[in-house]
């Protein structure tokens, strides 16, 4: 089965910058839409990025847009999430998740899609 293990997160200063890393292994990456999404103390989650199989379609939460850089590698079997610029606001357990899609998609959709998920890395951004 499909796992996937999250990293790079900690503690950083506002405006400081982190870069999340999500390594799969049991399957390569070539045919799945990876999306980053993050839950804060006391609020839901919610979706914050997300990049298409081929990695030609790419999507940002408005809280983020401007920031934040998706990309992936599929040669490293690897997705990453650059977070500039950031916020106290952006503080939670940031959490890659991957579905697989044969066919190339927009990668918008909702979180019930996704059928496989990482543990977590949490982010802190406090002075």
């Amino acid at each position: 089965q499909l796992q996937l293990v999250e990293s790079g997160g900690g503690l950083v200063q506002p405006g400081g910058s982190l870069r999340l890393s999500c390594a799969a292994s049991g399957f390569t990456l070539d045919y799945y839409t990876i999306g980053w999404f993050r839950q804060a103390p006391g609020k839901e989650r919610e979706g914050v990025s997300c990049i298409s199989n081929s990695g030609s379609r790419t999507n940002y939460a408005n809280s983020v847009k401007g920031r934040f850089t998706i990309s992936r590698d599929n040669a490293k079997n690897t997705v990453y999430l650059q977070m500039n610029s950031l916020k106290p606001e952006d503080t939670a357990i940031y959490y890659c998740a991957a579905v697989w899609t044969p066919v190339q998609y927009t990668c918008v959709m909702p979180s019930s899609f996704y059928t496989s998920w990482g543990q977590g890395t949490q982010v802190t951004v406090s002075s």
